[in-house]
């Protein structure tokens, strides 16, 4: 997309009650330095936010909140009620806090659950492997699918040996680039299996590092295309079978998944608010997900995300701090099914659009950041360049390009500017919808620094005289 940077002299651009932007011209507009200088006058507070979060009293805050939820509750999967359990304690918990307008804001979301399930290598030896159905997938027959398999590397390579597939286990082995990359085959690959006549597919997980892990999440179906089960394997049985295939043998595995979908049930995303002292219908709304998979305790993906939210209205609230605009907290509910809850809170708010000056969303982790990503005019980046200068002491100042997040996206492809955390994907994809995402993984310090982060940040921009500039 071409950003386009403001061409008119002596214009500002204004939002109206009514939710629409107009220009005004009776205003002349700031240069740079100007808004520069504006920034730089926020360095006590960035220093204020960063002792409070990294030293003072609230250090390790964020963390501790969290292990006690995670701990309590445990994975708080779409449907579940863990999840809204989950929903209800920290509505209880932003309450307590002191945050304002704390409400929850109802949505539908979807009820998946995955039952019992196994595969089982039956040819040419035994070998019981390790398996995380994949979300929406639907169950086996109760004797389950015993099949010979088909060994894949990709798409490309299914078609060409499209005849072979037929009444087969179609076991894909694709390399891992990145994640978005890679995502493909868990998303697609029950489609691209059953379009051939597969009986079932088994994913290779993705994922960037594996203790013999599968990682599980979302897979769709499309209409018209055949629903067969499908399942995520570990890297190493993925490795193994596609070897054993190579030297000639014949694979046979016995799948057994008791997955199940049911009807559309009530949630909630779960709002908390600073109001804004002069500008209180405009928002930088920053957010996190509370649901997880059903496995581990999603203390990682994305309770970390959600509990930095939180603690940026904690630390500026503890402080005295009022912004002009609103700061909005919202919890989504039902991210891993696709953003579902996002996009029912987009559908009600969108009238307002031009009120949101910034949304942010942290959803790869909450390790020592190296930076801010970003989505927005050039305009936009230059002045959030500024803001990200004031995290000098704890060393954080890049801003990079990719602002994004699954629950903002739909504000950030209507033009909104977005904001996510840069962090150590590497690590985040180890544990990322597996076992291994559990608060052992969460680094106290860590968090500390991106709350402080997060808090600077959304701060600053609730409290500058302009909303950020649109491209």
């Amino acid at each position: 997309m071409k950003f386009l940077l403001y061409a008119f002299v002596g214009v500002h651009l204004l939002s109206l009650n009514s939710g629409k932007a107009i220009y005004r011209n009776d205003m002349s507009q700031r240069t740079f330095q100007e808004i520069k200088e504006e920034i730089a006058h926020y360095g006590d507070i960035a220093k204020a936010i960063i002792n409070l979060a990294v030293y003072g009293k609230a250090q390790n805050r964020s963390y501790e909140r969290l292990a006690l939820l995670v701990d309590t509750i445990g994975p708080r999967l779409s449907g579940s009620k863990s999840l809204e359990k989950a929903i209800q304690i920290m509505y209880q918990n932003l309450k307590h806090d002191g945050l304002e307008n704390v409400h929850l804001e109802p949505v539908k979301i979807p009820h998946w659950e995955r039952g019992e399930e196994s595969a089982v290598m039956l040819e040419p030896r035994m070998h019981k492997m390790a398996i995380l159905g994949l979300g929406s997938s639907i169950g086996t027959p109760p004797e389950g699918i015993t099949a010979e398999v088909l060994v894949v590397t990709s798409f490309d390579e299914l078609q060409r040996r499209a005849p072979e597939a037929r009444g087969k286990i179609v076991v894909y082995n694709q390399p891992y680039t990145n994640y978005s990359q890679t995502v493909q085959y868990r998303v697609q690959g029950a489609i691209e299996a059953a379009k051939v006549g597969a009986l079932a597919s088994l994913i290779r997980s993705v994922a960037s590092f594996s203790i013999y892990s599968p990682h599980t999440g979302i897979q769709e179906y499309q209409d018209g295309v055949p629903k067969i089960p499908t399942a995520c394997i570990t890297v190493e049985d993925a490795e193994m079978i596609s070897r054993m295939v190579s030297r000639g043998s014949r694979i046979v595995i016995q799948l057994k998944m008791g997955a199940k979908n049911y009807p559309d049930v009530d949630s909630f995303n779960t709002v908390a608010e600073i109001i804004g002292r002069k500008y209180p219908e405009q928002v930088v709304l920053v957010s996190g997900h509370l649901d997880s998979w059903d496995v581990g305790q999603g203390a990682m993906d994305d309770g970390g995300g959600a509990f930095i939210s939180w603690e940026a209205l904690s630390l500026i609230k503890d402080l005295g701090l009022r912004p002009k605009r609103t700061l909005r907290l919202v919890l989504w509910t039902a991210e891993e099914q696709g953003g579902i809850g996002a996009f029912q809170y987009y559908q009600l708010h969108k009238a307002n659009i031009s009120k949101y000056s910034l949304v942010m969303e942290s959803d790869s982790g909450t390790f020592l950041p190296s930076g801010l990503q970003f989505t927005g005019s050039e305009k936009a980046r230059a002045i959030m360049k500024e803001v990200v200068n004031l995290l000098q002491p704890i060393n954080i100042t890049q801003v990079f390009s990719g602002g994004e997040g699954t629950d903002i996206n739909f504000w950030i492809q209507a033009g909104v500017p977005g904001a996510s955390l840069l962090d150590d994907l590497y690590k985040y994809f180890s544990f990322h919808h597996s076992r291994g995402d559990t608060i052992t993984v969460m680094d106290p310090k860590q968090m500390n620094v991106a709350a402080a982060l997060w808090a600077v940040v959304s701060y600053v921009v609730a409290d500058m005289e302009e909303m950020l500039p649109r491209s």
